[in-house]
């Protein structure tokens, strides 16, 4: 990129202003900075999809691989550049993740045989095997996330893009994410990344570029950047480089959730101290059926359905409690479950010491979705936080301080589908905080989150549990745990 700006014709505002740089095979470079500073914008101007999708007014060159970017057919970039992005599934085309990976060598019209060797290696080589012909609506966020990675190289491309590929992957799935950058940068491949959670990167990114308002304003080699001081990070609004720390505090509390498990087991169910209880509880889902049509492709057998046993859990007032575990190990059919969103195969929910049923938990309940985007429905935020209430007077200024505490006071008057990922995440928390249930639940609430904003979520979820509500956050973010949550449940265990 050369001299590169762009302003977005839906908002006006400058997006990127002035930025040039330059990626070279076989290189990981890393965009960092606080959310709305322009990571987003330089993504799709490096895969073309700003301006050709993303309308606005450029200037500057943009060239990937010799292919101008900005203005050359963009099918031109598609076997250059694989793109991941930061919601995985605005990338899916099929409904099975077998036909998802074969989809891009489909369109390039390669034969079938050599499709199906490229998905074999693919997904051997970013350990996705396991979930070939499954259903993507099945699959976990992390898991999605896995699968697009794959996709996005599947047709051998020259340069990776990624958007916060690490949002909804646990420490595993990151690990394998760090061994699949590694491996591409061994092939002549070039990275792009755009990052919030810097620590996987340590040794495998090559340079950092520091946005903030439109610009680069700093690049700092990997081993300057690493030398940083933690204090100096965080004053930039970064994320923290070591999570050791952070690690050991979550194994503690892990270690006092058992002690806390234990000691449940001999209390009362109606001390009055607790809100929900569960006792055996099973939870899970059916196979999906797949309609038996002659022309459908499976590669794969049907999966099955899910089910597992969930140890005794309880939910106090005043508590915030972590949901911890691998990709795919039911932590959101597990809150969906407890806010009445799906019913449990066998077991028993109490709640206030009395059998609670689905419609029960969801007076009681308010969840905020991995996926917010099926969850915004007004025509602005600050409609959206008040959505089903009284606007009266009291309303209304408790919804402007809580716009002014989520940082949201500026966009306040936007569509809520106009936003970027971490902001439509602060207003779903905040039509959560807004609604003042006993139970809120959030699933992955600092996906795409800077430092400033996650810590942000941390106070407000403290907050929220000092004001009496039980507050119960499925999270990978360490940072977040380790920070906020009172105690920790790892469903890996």
């Amino acid at each position: 990129m050369k001299d590169v700006v762009f302003r977005y014709a839906r908002t006006g505002g400058t997006a990127v202003d002035g930025v040039s740089l330059t990626v070279h095979a076989g290189e990981c470079v890393v965009l960092c900075g606080a959310s709305g500073c322009g990571k987003t914008t330089l993504i799709r101007l490096a895969n073309g999809l700003a301006p050709a999708f993303f309308r606005g007014d450029f200037s500057g060159e943009t060239s990937v691989c010799g292919v101008d970017a900005a203005h050359g057919p963009i099918d031109r970039l598609t076997p250059l550049a694989g793109s991941v992005f930061q919601n995985p599934k605005t990338q899916y085309f099929n409904a099975d993740t077998t036909d998802e990976l074969a989809f891009p060598c489909e369109n390039m019209g390669m034969p079938a045989e050599e499709i199906d060797r490229r998905v074999e290696d693919v997904a051997r080589r970013f350990g996705v095997t396991g979930l070939l012909g499954r259903s993507v609506s099945r699959l976990s966020g992390g898991q999605r996330q896995r699968v697009a990675v794959a996709a996005a190289t599947v047709l051998g491309p020259r340069l990776v893009i990624m958007d916060e590929p690490t949002g909804n992957l646990d420490a595993a799935a990151i690990d394998d994410m760090r061994a699949a950058v590694w491996r591409l940068k061994d092939e002549g491949v070039a990275v792009l990344v755009a990052e919030h959670r810097l620590a996987w990167l340590n040794g495998v990114a090559d340079r950092y570029l520091l946005c903030d308002r439109a610009r680069i304003v700093r690049e700092y080699r990997s081993d300057e950047f690493l030398s940083l001081p933690p204090e100096r990070i965080a004053a930039m609004g970064l994320r923290a480089l070591d999570l050791e720390p952070y690690r050991r505090r979550v194994a503690g509390l892990v270690t006092r959730t058992a002690d806390a498990a234990e000691d449940d087991a001999h209390g009362t169910e109606d001390d009055g101290t607790v809100l929900l209880r569960t006792r055996g509880l099973v939870i899970g889902y059916d196979a999906p059926r797949r309609p038996a049509l002659p022309w459908a492709r499976r590669r794969d057998a049907t999966h099955g359905g899910f089910s597992r046993a969930i140890p005794d859990m309880t939910l106090r007032p005043g508590e915030i409690v972590g949901l911890m575990g691998r990709n795919g190990c039911g932590k959101t059919t597990l809150v969906r479950t407890l806010t009445g969103l799906a019913r449990p195969i066998s077991g028993r929910i109490l709640l206030d010491g009395k059998t609670a049923r689905a419609h029960d938990l969801a007076r009681v309940g308010f969840l905020v979705m991995q996926d917010v985007n099926h969850q915004l429905f007004a025509d602005g935020v600050r409609e959206e936080l008040t959505l089903g209430m009284d606007e009266d007077g009291p309303t209304a200024m408790r919804r402007d301080r809580m716009l002014a505490d989520l940082d949201l006071a500026d966009v306040a008057d936007r569509h809520p589908m106009s936003l970027s990922g971490g902001q439509k995440q602060r207003v779903a928390i905040g039509a959560a905080l807004m609604c003042g249930k006993r139970l809120v639940v959030l699933d992955e609430p600092t996906s795409g989150l800077d430092r400033s904003h996650m810590e942000q979520v941390g106070v407000l979820l403290r907050d929220v549990a000092r004001r009496g509500a039980a507050v119960l956050v499925v999270t990978h973010d360490e940072e977040l745990a380790a920070g906020w949550c009172d105690r920790v449940m790892d469903l890996s265990r």
